[in-house]
């Protein structure tokens, strides 16, 4: 399980051939909680986060789309 990023609590991570996933997304987790992210539209795909927190994962990835989907791609294509 790959580790992206690490900011205010939350760890970022990106799978590789994960089943039944065709979104290109990422996974933020936050102590119990965790959510899936589509890299693209920052679209919450499943799970559950804080508002809170959503919003700091939002402004990471709204930095951090190019950097996203070139991993994505890499464990992925």
């Amino acid at each position: 399980m790959p580790e992206f990023a690490r900011f205010d609590g939350i760890t970022i991570r990106l799978y590789s051939r994960e089943g039944g996933h065709n979104v290109p997304h990422f996974h933020a987790i936050f102590g119990e909680l965790e959510t899936s992210i589509a890299i693209e539209d920052g679209k919450q795909l499943v799970g559950e986060m804080t508002r809170g927190k959503l919003r700091l994962i939002e402004a990471f990835r709204n930095s951090n789309v190019a950097a996203l989907m070139g991993e994505w791609q890499r464990l992925n294509g």
